[in-house]
């Protein structure tokens, strides 16, 4: 039986911009539906703690983290033309840092298989001195930064799925080798970042690979994808842990994207993503980023959350899905992304 983690706390609620897609309601109508379905008892909770502001300056700025507590204390208001902060934002977004580092130590410590952060405000766009996109601070980069500084881990990889490049992630390791960064997302998209050709720099040439895929892209485009690329280059990394940015609003109901993927889609590449840790293999922690289809984001999480605890729960749309297949363009960028990264990774 597997030993799943769950990290969540009332006091992510406090991040409470008004009237905003990125809204307290996406958490609790998600363990509304874990209570309902039985899977919230057969997770271990995870308490999580304040981030501490040394943790926060591994990835971010002393001047952001002084100016961010402040702003929130005044009262908040328009960070940036897309990113919101309310007179909680500060606390929760401290709490959703330090419920990534709890369950990092939970899984470091052997008391946990994997687990699934319910965390936010999301993080995976936020940068050294600016949050953006809905995020405050990097949950994930801190994170992994945590990992490495407190256990000593040479090799994490974190794969991104969240419609949008996790451009702050990707630019905290580009030149560290000891992250493997893999992002998949839409592209012509919001941030205009994670092309082709970025590939990494220095020594950690070759350790960040983008999947820019084009709109429409389903299930079984996402699904060779990781078959064909993340799960050899992961499996010839060797991870001490995985990390996945999990952001559903590539699921085909979520207003913020074009993508065509399914809420058991997300189980599915959990499952794969599983697979590089069977037996004395790496932890794995997933974090909430996107997902703001309040009928949808639901069954997205606990699809994965059913596939981290190794049971089946029901996981089929609220909607029609539509029919999947493979578009030409999708199994083009495939290719494209194999044929860039074949210097770095002769097996592709």
């Amino acid at each position: 039986m597997r030993r799943t983690g769950l990290v969540y706390h009332p006091d992510y609620l406090l991040h409470a911009p008004d009237n905003w897609p990125e809204c307290p309601q996406r958490l609790t109508r998600t363990l509304e539906l874990f209570d309902r379905v039985g899977i919230r008892q057969r997770m271990v909770p995870v308490a999580p703690r304040p981030a501490t502001a040394a943790e926060l300056a591994a990835v971010h700025g002393d001047d952001y983290i002084a100016f961010l507590e402040q702003f929130s204390a005044d009262g908040g208001g328009q960070l940036t033309v897309d990113t919101v902060v309310s007179t909680g934002s500060y606390e929760a977004a401290v709490l959703a840092v330090g419920g990534c580092l709890s369950a990092v130590d939970e899984l470091l410590a052997g008391r946990l298989d994997n687990a699934l952060a319910l965390v936010r405000p999301p993080g995976h766009h936020a940068e050294r001195h600016a949050g953006t996109g809905f995020c405050l601070f990097n949950n994930v980069a801190v994170a992994a930064r945590y990992a490495q500084s407190r256990y000593g881990l040479r090799r994490i990889l974190i794969v991104d799925w969240d419609v949008h490049h996790g451009n702050g992630t990707e630019r905290a390791f580009y030149d560290d080798p000891g992250v493997l960064f893999f992002s998949v997302h839409e592209s012509p998209a919001y941030p205009g970042t994670g092309w082709l050709s970025d590939a990494g720099a220095g020594e950690a040439e070759g350790y960040t690979i983008n999947a820019p895929f084009p709109a429409g892209a389903g299930d079984l485009a996402y699904q060779r994808l990781f078959d064909e690329v993340v799960l050899p280059v992961a499996d010839d990394y060797r991870p001490d842990l995985v990390i996945v940015s999990a952001g559903q609003d590539s699921h085909f109901a979520d207003y913020m994207g074009n993508m065509e993927l399914t809420s058991p889609g997300f189980g599915r590449l959990t499952e794969r993503l599983l697979s590089l840790c069977s037996g004395t293999g790496p932890r794995l922690l997933a974090v909430l980023e996107g997902g703001y289809n309040l009928d949808v984001l639901p069954t997205s999480l606990l699809a994965i959350a059913g596939a981290l605890v190794g049971e089946e729960y029901p996981t089929v749309d609220p909607v029609p899905a539509p029919v999947d297949g493979m578009s030409d363009a999708a199994r083009q960028r495939i290719d494209a992304v194999r044929t860039t990264h074949r210097p770095y990774w002769p097996f592709l």
